[in-house]
């Protein structure tokens, strides 16, 4: 086959190289809120390393950092409304259940 020919019957598909999630001027630090809570699931859990496009020495250093936000009560351990919810509406119905002798 000639190389024109096998340039051509290539892949289709355009490739796109995604953007890296933290920038080389980010500071990956327990005080910068901002680029923390984007690691962070809606129930407080700290997104693995396949799902943030992180490299490992950068997954250890924003898991570090959350973890110290977490002891300097800067972020909750979990998020817990769901629960507190689920926990709110059970009590509003037994509470309205009285017994009758």
């Amino acid at each position: 086959m000639d190389k024109s020919k096998r340039s051509f019957l290539k892949s289709k598909r355009s490739f796109r190289r995604r953007l890296p999630p933290i920038q080389s001027g980010d500071r990956i630090d327990y005080r910068n809120m901002s680029l923390i809570s984007r690691f962070i699931s809606e129930q407080g859990k700290i997104l693995s390393r396949r799902v943030n496009r992180l490299t490992l020495k950068q997954q250890r250093l924003i898991t570090i950092a959350i973890k110290q936000a977490r002891i300097l009560s800067l972020l909750p351990f979990l998020n817990n409304e769901k629960q507190l919810e689920r926990i709110e509406s059970t009590t509003r119905t037994t509470g309205l259940r009285t017994r009758n002798k």
